[in-house]
């Protein structure tokens, strides 16, 4: 059987609607041999629970993280793969952009206030809460009809409550990743502005970028492909697997081998 690994996919522990343990299942279920959970800025769906699991299962966990990063004003996201657990800076730096991330939120409840919209923290169930989660409070307390029309309306980058500046810089990120042993690479490179800011953002020292993303269709995944091959980059792939928040997107969407699998996992060391 071919092995299929998914690399990119979020669990309730950031902004997924799948307990960690519920990720794994179902991507025994759907014959997947390997599995990173990239929650956003935590690394606590790795616990030695999940770990005993995923040996019972035969479907091999790779540890990764999804980190918020910002560059001239527009938001960048990183993935990590292969952290070693045991290395307690790393989560120290994570726990700063938690940290920032509360801030962030803060000013975007401030915002949506000055609309007549009052929203409380303790609204906002997840150990990492970001923009989904309030916009799913909106959809629940009847204010929009949907996600998409909360984040058009009020949350998106360019909207009236959206908020910027409380990320760390990519620079700082890739080098947080490489000290605790883990690779960095360049999240879902295909949404980014072409130009100068993209030509910048690629000059980093990446270790890898996420070619073979989701639903895209080849034509739109080759040129990346080519890119990591002349970069000597690792061609990374997943499928944003979110959950129910994220209905059109299935686990094992997209996936990659085990060459590119066992490139990755090669520093990570379970706690």
């Amino acid at each position: 059987m071919e092995f299929r690994a998914d690399l990119h996919c979020h669990s309730i522990c950031s902004d997924g609607t799948d307990t960690p343990m519920q990720l794994l299942l179902l991507a025994n279920e759907l014959k997947l041999q390997g599995l990173s959970i990239t929650d956003h800025d935590t690394l606590s769906a790795y616990t030695p629970e999940l770990f005993a699991a995923s040996k019972d299962l035969g479907v091999e966990l790779l540890v990764g993280v999804e980190l918020s990063t910002e560059y001239n004003g527009k938001p960048v996201h990183l993935l990590g793969y292969g952290i070693d657990l045991s290395f307690s800076p790393f989560f120290q730096f994570v726990e700063s952009i938690r940290e920032r991330r509360v801030e962030r939120n803060r000013a975007i409840l401030k915002k949506l206030k000055n609309f007549g919209i009052e929203l409380n923290e303790e609204e906002l169930q997840a150990e990492t809460v970001g923009r989904p989660h309030i916009a799913k409070v909106l959809v629940d307390r009847g204010i929009v009809s949907s996600i998409q029309e909360a984040f058009q309306r009020y949350l998106r980058d360019g909207a009236p409550c959206a908020v910027t500046g409380f990320r760390i810089s990519p620079a700082e990120a890739i080098q947080e990743v490489k000290k605790a042993k883990g690779k960095a690479v360049l999240a879902h490179p295909h949404f980014y502005p072409k130009g100068k800011f993209l030509k910048e953002l690629l000059n980093l020292p990446w270790d890898g970028v996420e070619c073979y993303y989701s639903l895209l269709s080849k034509e739109m995944e080759k040129p990346w492909v080519d890119l990591a091959k002349k970069r000597g980059w690792i061609a990374t792939g997943g499928s944003d697997y979110h959950g129910s928040l994220k209905p059109h997107l299935s686990l094992g969407a997209s996936w990659v081998g085990k060459e590119t699998f066992d490139a990755l996992k090669s520093c990570d060391k379970k706690n």
